[in-house]
């Protein structure tokens, strides 16, 4: 894992973007000084499984695939992780190893907090307790979803319109033939789902040939928002 480290600050409060923004301003500030601003290009390891947690992240701008793998080299996306995303905050509590790969899909910029220093301004402001619940509860309920999508459907077809359904929706009702952007190829949508790039592949086109969502570019165009909703019935 490469270590972060100071880079000429922009004169803006990092931590407005971020499970830290509701702190106070004089806990924000202490939270504040002791970060590393950093940046990673796209496909840069942040921190791989069965490393030490040295550290919390918290993502300012970017995307950040977070991934296990087996002995076997198969690999499982759990989630993509967008800006005001804390990682490694699990193993950086309990001073564990890092059970998840971070990977950035894109430019990133990021806050790094050192685990000594953000433990000790824990302990000193337990209001800061709160926030870390929240961010903790959510990679959670995160976990439990994919857990769910991925063990409890009966078929790739209903696990790839879950998983469309997931990315088109956001939290918010849509509308059809809405156009969302979307960064994955075949191959991570395999690893999302936990099937084959080829498989994926041969689903997209039967979506496709159904009217219910196809892939342009890097656009994805629901065509029958509730067809797809029939197919994730689970």
């Amino acid at each position: 894992m490469r270590i972060p480290h100071h880079i000429p600050k922009s004169g803006k409060h990092d931590l407005r973007v971020g499970f830290l923004s509701e702190l106070r301003p004089r806990v924000l500030k202490e939270f504040d000084s002791i970060k590393l601003r950093c940046a990673h290009s796209a496909r840069e390891v942040l921190f791989m499984e069965g490393q030490p947690a040295r550290g919390v992240y918290v993502l300012r701008a970017g995307d950040v695939k977070l991934s296990v793998s087996s002995t076997e080299g198969k690999t499982l996306i759990l989630d993509i992780a967008k800006p005001g995303r804390a990682l490694g905050l699990v193993p950086a509590l309990s001073g564990t190893a890092h059970e998840l790969t971070a990977e950035t899909l894109t430019f990133c910029q990021l806050a790094f907090f050192p685990r000594d220093g953000f433990l000790r301004l824990l302990a000193k402001n337990p209001e800061a307790y709160a926030a870390v619940a929240i961010q903790v509860s959510s990679q959670y309920q995160i976990a439990c979803d994919q857990l769910r999508n991925f063990a409890l459907s009966a078929s790739a077809p209903e696990r790839l319109a879950k998983l469309l359904l997931d990315f088109a929706v956001e939290g918010q009702d849509v509308a059809e033939d809405a156009q969302i952007k979307f960064g994955l190829t075949h191959e991570r949508i395999a690893q999302f789902i936990g099937t084959t790039r080829e498989t994926v592949t041969r689903t997209l086109r039967e979506f496709s040939s159904r009217r219910l969502a196809h892939l342009r570019g890097g656009t994805l165009v629901i065509e029958d928002r509730q067809g797809l909703k029939k197919l994730a019935t689970f």
